[in-house]
């Protein structure tokens, strides 16, 4: 009988020795996936889009040309603006009222002087197109951007393409300063190592000289989308991006998008919607103990006192914001209407947005940081194009959808990330909160002076940290 078992016992262990492995290796495969999947970075899907007028077209491939544009103005143009300023009404400031209760009145009418009777909007227009302008369709509407090339490349010297994106109530114009700084470093003092951009930027669709969406729904991650398709049209495959406002929002959607396309991510303003009991417990012991929930002083020195700057001060500059985000068309027709309300509602932020102080000053700190010239295109760019209506829309597209339901909120950004925080932004976030969601900061630089429109008011600062955060990137 043992004789007769041993044929069946060794045919049991050579099928054990068959199976047993099979199963370790099947299992194994199935613990490797699992782990894999669990590590896989999230994306946004890209989806795709329509915005043009109507349905869109059944038959018919989208003209992909990139084509030159030149910006124009007219003497109808000029002789219809001077006619409103001329009949523009005013209502008397309270006394002593400065810039509290919004744009003072009195100030603004020696700014309405200026534009009628010493800005030179041909002059301006000159400067306008000193750099290269280009439309191209895409996804039904044309998309303005300028590109801006260095003249000279020293040998060895790579050139990095990097996106730059503006916000509200800003226009491709903030880059001017910045631009020749980026391409040309060595000519301002800005020698860093073997960094030399070529400069794409981009009017977000409905404000300046890119047309207007025509259907609802456009928000960040359809502009991502579409810068994205940009950048791919213009032959690029991998890019930087930098933006703040607005702009910051669409680059961290494109750096979630297509993550394989970003080199890197710098932002001069930071989105973090993530709340919750553990960031109530961070800001209660941070004015006592933040070392114990990661702040450091500087933190500390911009953030408290908390209710005060994140709260109150929060609360009285977003006032627009509230009216924008629920009937922008309401306002807008006004501020479409009237240039004299359109630079009274546009100016105003680039008063108290680039220093919270100027709020006491009765000219609002305007000419401390800007030239009347400078304030004036970028508000000359919303009139001509009648933008304003369709650029305040972007709120509401964006800010009416529940925050935490949205696709981005759910996903990290973890792409070599750098952040500027300038001490008067709106709003400080420390980086012990920002890398909840930037999984890969490698430079994080409180910057020493400064405010919301940090290319406009501060070029060299942050063409310095930009040119800092990617030699990092790149040694990496």
């Amino acid at each position: 009988q043992t004789i007769l078992c041993l044929p069946r016992s060794f045919e049991y262990s050579q099928k054990n020795a068959v199976l047993v492995p099979a199963a370790m290796l099947g299992v194994g495969g199935m613990l490797i996936y699992w782990l894999r999947s669990r590590c896989k970075i999230k994306t946004i899907e890209m989806g795709d889009g329509w915005w043009g007028s109507g349905e869109r077209p059944i038959k018919g491939k989208e003209d992909e040309s990139i084509r030159p544009f030149k910006i124009e103005t007219s003497d109808k143009e000029i002789e219809d603006l001077h006619r409103r300023l001329e009949q523009a009404r005013y209502a008397p400031p309270l006394e002593g009222a400065a810039f509290h209760y919004g744009f003072n009145s009195s100030y603004l009418q020696k700014v309405v002087a200026y534009w009628r009777n010493n800005f030179d909007w041909r002059k301006q227009v000159e400067v306008l197109n000193k750099y290269p302008h280009f439309q191209t369709t895409i996804e039904g509407i044309d998309i303005h951007f300028i590109h801006v090339k260095p003249s000279y490349v020293p040998h060895g010297r790579a050139v990095q393409p990097l996106l730059m994106v503006h916000g509200w109530p800003g226009s491709f114009y903030e880059f001017y300063k910045i631009i020749p700084m980026l391409t040309e470093p060595a000519a301002h003092g800005l020698n860093e190592g073997d960094v030399v951009f070529e400069v794409i930027c981009p009017s977000i669709p409905g404000y300046g000289f890119s047309e207007a969406p025509h259907q609802k729904g456009f928000d960040t991650i359809a502009t991502a989308r579409i810068f994205h398709k940009l950048m791919n049209r213009l032959g690029f495959k991998e890019y930087y991006l930098q933006g703040g406002d607005w702009g910051s929002r669409i680059t961290t959607n494109m750096a979630q998008m297509l993550p394989q396309s970003v080199k890197g991510l710098h932002l001069n303003l930071i989105f973090v919607n993530k709340q919750g009991l553990r960031r109530i417990i961070s800001v209660m012991l941070g004015a006592y103990v933040p070392w114990l929930v990661g702040l450091s002083r500087e933190d500390v020195r911009r953030m408290y006192p908390f209710i005060q700057k994140n709260i109150y001060e929060l609360l009285r500059e977003s006032g627009y914001l509230h009216i924008q985000a629920t009937k922008p068309d309401t306002a807008g027709c006004g501020l479409n209407d009237s240039p004299v309300g359109l630079a009274a509602y546009i100016l105003e932020k680039f008063s108290t947005w680039t220093d919270k102080s100027f709020l006491h000053k009765d000219d609002g700190g305007l000419e401390s940081k800007y030239s009347l010239d400078e304030l004036l295109t970028n508000v000359m760019i919303y009139w001509v194009t009648s933008s304003i209506v369709s650029s305040m829309r972007f709120y509401k597209e964006n800010i009416s959808k529940v925050s935490s339901l949205t696709a981005d909120a759910r996903v990290g950004v973890y792409v070599p990330t750098g952040i500027a925080a300038f001490p008067q932004e709106i709003v400080h976030t420390p980086h012990v909160w920002a890398k909840k969601v930037f999984k890969n900061i490698i430079t994080y630089s409180y910057m020493p002076r400064g405010g919301h429109f940090a290319a406009f008011e501060e070029p060299k600062l942050l063409a310095q940290d930009i040119m800092h955060f990617v030699r990092k990137v790149e040694q990496l």
